[in-house]
C-alpha cells in the first residue's frame, strides 16, 4: 500500500471512530463505558493521517530541491506504476461502517449461546420498599438464581427485553450483555410462564409484568441456571436506545 492510501484509510478510519463515538453508533460495537476510548482512538488517527500529510509535503519539498524537473518526473512515474490500486478497497469496509449500522445480536444468537450470569456479588442493593420494581434482565436473574428471590417475592416486577423461543417453543425474556464489545455477547434468560399472548413473534420487545417463582431449569448449552418469571400481563415496548444489557459486570 502507498503512502497516500495509508494516510486516507488512516483519516477515514479515525473518522468513523469518532461518528461512531459521538452517536448511538458505538452502542452496536462496544458497551457504553468505552466511549471515551473509541473518541481517543480516532482523534489520535486523524492526528497520524495529518502529520503523514506534512511529513510527505516536506520530503516533497527537499525532494525538489536536490533533483532536477526531469529526474523527478521519471522517479514519478516509476514509483506510480508498481502501486497495487487494488489496497483502495480496504476504504469499503470503512464506509459500510459508517453508512450501514449492524442490527444488534438478537435472538437467533440468543438461544444458540449458552446463558450467563453475573458473577455472585457480595450483597444486592436494597430495592425500593412500594410500588413495582423495575429490575433489568441481569438483576432479577441474579436476584432470582443467588438470592433466592428474597426480595423479590411477594412484589410486582417489570422486566423489559426482547422474546426469544428454544426448540420446544419455550419463550424467554432475553437481555445480551457485553464484557467488552460485541464480539462476546452473551444472553440473559429468563424463562416465562403465566399469562402470555396467543401469538408472540421473536425478536420483539417486550415489557413483561410478574412476580418471582422459585421455578427454575438450565440451560442446555451450558448447564447454567435459568429463572422463570411467572407473568401477568405484557406489552410491546421500543427497542431501547442501548440494545444491551446496561447492568451487566461481566
Amino acid at each position: 500500500m502507498n503512502r497516500q492510501a495509508q494516510t486516507v484509510i488512516l483519516f477515514l478510519t479515525g473518522g468513523a471512530l469518532l461518528h461512531a463515538g459521538f452517536t448511538d453508533l458505538y452502542l452496536r460495537y462496544v458497551k457504553a463505558g468505552l466511549r471515551p476510548l473509541l473518541i481517543g482512538a480516532g482523534i489520535v488517527l486523524i492526528a497520524a493521517a495529518v502529520a503523514t500529510v506534512w511529513y510527505e509535503r516536506r520530503a516533497r519539498r527537499q525532494d525538489d530541491e536536490q533533483h532536477t524537473h526531469d529526474e523527478q518526473h521519471t522517479h514519478h512515474e516509476e514509483h506510480t506504476h508498481h502501486e497495487p490500486r487494488v489496497s483502495w478497497l480496504l476504504v469499503l469496509p470503512l464506509l459500510a461502517l459508517v453508512l450501514v449500522a449492524p442490527p444488534a445480536a438478537g435472538s437467533y444468537t440468543a438461544m444458540r449461546t449458552g446463558a450467563a450470569l453475573q458473577q455472585q456479588p457480595w450483597g444486592y442493593p436494597t430495592l425500593p420498599a412500594d410500588g413495582p420494581l423495575r429490575l433489568s434482565v441481569a438483576d432479577y436473574a441474579g436476584r432470582a438464581v443467588y438470592d433466592k428471590g428474597r426480595a423479590l417475592a411477594g412484589r410486582p416486577l417489570k422486566v423489559t427485553g426482547f422474546l426469544a423461543f428454544d426448540d420446544s417453543g419455550t419463550p424467554y425474556l432475553v437481555r445480551m450483555a457485553l464484557n467488552c464489545c460485541a464480539a462476546d455477547a452473551q444472553p440473559v434468560k429468563i424463562a416465562l410462564t403465566g399469562e402470555l399472548p396467543a401469538v408472540l413473534q421473536p425478536d420483539t420487545w417486550i415489557e413483561v409484568t410478574g412476580t418471582y417463582t422459585p421455578k427454575r431449569t438450565k440451560d442446555p448449552l451450558n448447564g447454567t441456571a435459568v429463572p422463570y418469571l411467572h407473568v401477568t400481563t405484557t406489552k410491546p415496548v421500543k427497542a431501547p436506545q442501548d440494545p444491551y444489557d446496561e447492568a451487566w459486570n461481566g
